[in-house]
C-alpha cells in the first residue's frame, strides 16, 4: 500500500463509510484537526484490503469490513501498530488541540475494559439510531486531500 508512506506521521483512521454515526464522527475529526494530524480511509477501501489483512483484520460482514473503529500509528512502517474501539478515538482525541487531550487523559483513566463495553454498547445500536448509508458519501473539495 503505497499511500501508508505518504502519511508524513499522520494518524490513518479506518472507518466504517456506510455507517451514519462514523461518518458524522470522521466529520467531527475533520472540522477540529486544525493540527492536520490525520488522515482518513473507509474500511470498504480497496486501498486497505492489504492492512486489514495484513492485520487478521478482514470484514466482520461482507463488504462492511471490521465493526470497530480502527487508527494506525506509523502506517506502513515495521513499528505499524493498530489501536481499536476506546484507545483508537483516545489517540484521536489526543492530536487534537486543547480542550480534546484532557477530555482524552479524564476518559483515559476509566479502566479499557469499562471504556470498551461502553464503546460496543453504542456499536451495537449506531445502524438502528444513525442509520446504515447506501455507499460512502464523497468528500468535499476541501476534504479530499484528507482520505485516501
Amino acid at each position: 500500500m503505497a499511500d501508508r508512506l505518504e502519511l508524513g506521521g499522520r494518524l490513518l483512521v479506518v472507518f466504517d463509510g456506510r455507517c451514519g454515526l462514523c461518518n458524522r464522527t470522521v466529520g467531527w475529526f475533520l472540522v477540529r484537526d486544525s493540527l492536520d494530524r490525520m488522515r482518513f480511509a473507509p474500511s470498504e477501501s480497496p486501498r486497505i484490503a492489504e492492512l486489514l489483512t495484513r492485520h487478521g483484520l478482514g470484514a466482520s460482514s461482507p463488504g462492511t469490513g471490521p465493526d470497530t473503529i480502527l487508527v494506525i500509528l506509523n502506517a506502513g512502517a515495521d513499528n505499524e501498530t493498530i489501536l481499536i474501539r476506546s484507545d483508537a478515538v483516545l489517540a484521536l482525541l489526543r492530536e487534537l488541540p486543547l480542550p480534546w487531550p484532557a477530555v482524552a487523559a479524564m476518559v483515559g483513566g476509566i479502566p479499557r475494559p469499562l471504556r470498551d463495553l461502553g464503546y460496543r454498547l453504542i456499536a451495537r445500536w449506531r445502524y438502528r439510531i444513525w442509520g446504515r448509508l447506501e455507499s460512502c458519501p464523497i468528500p468535499t473539495a476541501m476534504e479530499r486531500e484528507r482520505f485516501l
